[in-house]
């Protein structure tokens, strides 16, 4: 056992981010990877967490009277708080009366992002290798490594939210209202740079921007922590005088980087859904320009007629 625990700090740091593929057909198309059991078992959670917390957050019978509208237990009421600070705190300053409409998109996004970025800190993958030595040796999970450190689990995500703020967008300003927001107001004969850019921006630029930043704060504090472990399978043999000290320094700082993950497994599911409901929002921004100076006009007319 303890040569299976030195052999995995001793690996490369990139092996604990690697997405580990554990059944493929013989052309070499992976049909099943540890990513891949990641994202069911999130699925699973967000079901019947969601179930569960739904039973306790409605509406009791009437019998209990006013403790009937008390949401019942510490998670719910966790969950619960967590989802009117998003709602009344950050997406409705940006989304106005659109806001319930949207929510439960945007709820989704993040518990999502959450658990998946909550699932990669727990050792699955590693509790695998050291139960089954076969699955180290051929590089092989069916489940563990974290799926929101994956290029194309982020980049599936950001095409979500890229299809959530542009059809919103398109639902509110209609199709020629999408494209006047294209011109950006701008004179006519800059429209063929103005445009080409607002495009790329709004369909290309926005959703690599979202795939990109979750992946790489998601990818590097996963190397980070791994590579100080990798220190003790380094130094083992080579004397209690080092070996101590490095072992030492390594758990202390891998716990400090373990707590910062946790923060930035909160903070990297906000930043996701907080820059989706940005995008909804800045697509408003002739709509309510124009109403603004509709009610501004009304308003001097007013004045000028007293």
């Amino acid at each position: 056992m303890m040569d299976q625990l030195l052999m995995l700090a001793a690996a490369s740091p990139a092996d604990h981010v690697y997405n580990h593929v554990a059944v493929k057909t013989a052309d070499g198309w992976w049909l099943w990877s540890g990513n891949q059991g990641n994202l069911v078992l999130s699925a699973i959670i967000l079901i019947l967490g969601g179930l569960y917390v739904g039973s306790r957050v409605k509406t009791g019978p009437e019998s209990e009277g006013n403790e009937r509208f008390i949401t019942r237990g510490k998670f719910a009421q966790l969950v619960e708080v967590i989802c009117v600070y998003l709602r009344d705190e950050v997406a409705r300053p940006l989304l106005g009366d659109r806001t319930d409409r949207l929510m439960p998109m945007l709820w989704t996004l993040f518990f999502f992002i959450l658990v998946n970025n909550l699932l990669g800190l727990l050792p699955l993958l590693d509790i695998q290798h050291l139960l089954f030595p076969h699955l180290r040796d051929n590089h092989a999970a069916f489940i563990g490594g974290t799926a929101t450190q994956n290029i194309w689990v982020t980049g599936a995500l950001a095409l979500i939210a890229a299809l959530l703020f542009n059809g919103a967008a398109l639902a509110r300003l209609g199709l020629g209202g999408y494209i006047k927001h294209l011109t950006a107001d701008a004179p006519m004969f800059v429209w063929p740079l103005i445009v080409p850019i607002e495009f790329l921006g709004q369909i290309f630029i926005k959703p690599v921007a979202l795939a990109v930043r979750l992946f790489a704060n998601m990818t590097a504090g996963h190397i980070l922590l791994a590579t100080l472990f990798m220190f003790v399978g380094v130094v083992w043999d080579k004397g209690i005088l080092i070996q101590g000290p490095v072992t030492l320094i390594s758990i202390v700082g891998g716990m400090a980087v373990m707590i910062l993950e946790l923060f930035v497994a909160f903070l990297q599911a906000f930043v996701f859904m907080f820059l989706t409901a940005v995008f909804i929002s800045l697509m408003d921004h002739h709509e309510e320009h124009d109403h603004e100076h509709g009610h501004d006009h009304a308003h001097g007319h007013e004045h000028a007629h007293a």
